[in-house]
């Protein structure tokens, strides 16, 4: 069979988007990548291998570096993926690391570059993409500023974008991004992340290694692991996404995080005090405990952090109590309950996990700002 020597020519249409088209989003979160994306279409299936030298200079257990590279399919959906989170990268010595996939012929098109997480100085230099010819053998395919000779200015770096999407181009606020001289001609990536309230570990576990309580130890894990999730939800939100009522019988998020908080009030002084609310206690938390119209008409016009600051002074107290006590009480049923400590502190667990699909599915959802101040009035 005749081999088409143009084969790198036909097989991939570079689809960099300059940075210059991009309308920047300016977010907050633990971690930042930056990518460069290409077009691809094959027949058949064919091997591609991602390079790139990296060091990091970083404390903290959590703290990682990694390559990544992910395929994205005709129906727009996520084909091959890998991040490196398997076998993250911690050296503080210049080392070379490889990720290698396969395109096939339901591929559309190929991201790729680096990403790195929590506090330290992450530094990159020298990608280099190949991808197999008809003939079996890796070619080279040219990344634009693969050496990062371009200077670096004001956090973006030339022919790369700061995102997981070419087209979609953010700005992590805990990360600054610019040039590091390693010589008078020779330059790479530095990005330092810092002011990140960072996990104790890296590896997602349950509970702590010898703990006196293991059990309560496990529930804490678990109810911070889904604080986070609700967090890193909502924790860019406008304040008019904030409010933003889907249909008049549904919860404003900001509602739904501050029923959150009221929920795990009440649980707090009935496993740990054995009783109701009392009446100071209803005042401050029943419309949000109860949500509904009364929700609707009161739990407005405050920012997400607003909400958010409650939910975290909520949960401390929830940590404090569980730490002065021991697995005996929270396998107990106290005098008079419906249900062991231990179960009460479950259901505090999967209500969160309910109400965060509830977030999710009504963030989905959200319309433009301008559209939402073009309804006037909102309806109650």
């Amino acid at each position: 069979m005749k081999m088409r020597i143009s084969f790198l020519v036909c097989l991939l249409a570079f689809n960099l988007i300059s940075n210059a088209q991009q309308t920047t989003r300016e977010i907050s979160r633990e971690w930042t990548s930056f990518v460069q994306s290409i077009d691809i279409s094959t027949e058949k299936p064919l091997k591609f291998k991602l390079s790139a030298d990296v060091k990091v200079d970083v404390k903290e257990e959590a703290a990682w570096a990694g390559l990544w590279a992910r395929t994205d399919t005709k129906n727009n959906e996520t084909g091959f993926f890998d991040n490196m989170r398997n076998r993250p990268i911690k050296e503080k010595k210049w080392k070379r690391y490889v990720i290698e996939g396969t395109l096939d012929n339901n591929t559309s098109s190929l991201s790729f570059g680096g990403l790195v997480l929590y506090n330290g100085k992450f530094y990159f230099d020298n990608f280099e993409l190949l991808i197999e010819n008809e003939n079996g053998k890796m070619v080279p395919y040219d990344i634009a500023n693969s050496k990062f000779e371009k200077k670096i200015s004001k956090n973006k770096i030339p022919d790369w974008n700061e995102a997981i999407k070419s087209n979609r181009t953010v700005r992590v606020k805990e990360y600054t991004i610019e040039t590091f001289s390693i010589s008078k001609n020779n330059s790479a990536l530095l990005i330092t992340g810092s002011g990140i309230n960072a996990p104790e570990q890296r590896a997602a576990t349950i509970g702590k290694p010898d703990s006196e309580s293991p059990q309560i130890e496990a529930m804490i894990s678990m109810l911070n692991d889904l604080k986070s999730r609700v967090e890193n939800a909502v924790k860019n939100l406008k304040p008019e996404h904030v409010d933003h009522l889907h249909d008049e019988k549904a919860n404003r998020i900001g509602a739904l995080i501050m029923h959150l908080a009221a929920a795990e009030a009440y649980y707090q002084v009935s496993t740990f005090e054995n009783r109701q609310f009392n009446k100071e206690e209803k005042e401050k938390w029943s419309i949000a405990l109860s949500l509904g119209d009364k929700a609707r008409i009161t739990l407005k016009g405050k920012s997400i952090d607003y909400y958010l600051n409650i939910y975290k002074e909520v949960r401390q107290k929830t940590i404090e109590g569980l730490r002065k006590r021991d697995d005996k009480w929270f396998t107990s049923v106290n005098e008079g309950s419906w249900g062991s400590n231990q179960y009460q502190w479950f259901h505090v667990m999967e209500h969160q996990s309910s109400h965060l699909g509830q977030i999710l599915f009504l963030k989905k959802r959200l319309p433009p700002v301008n559209e939402i101040k073009q309804q006037g009035k909102i309806k109650n």
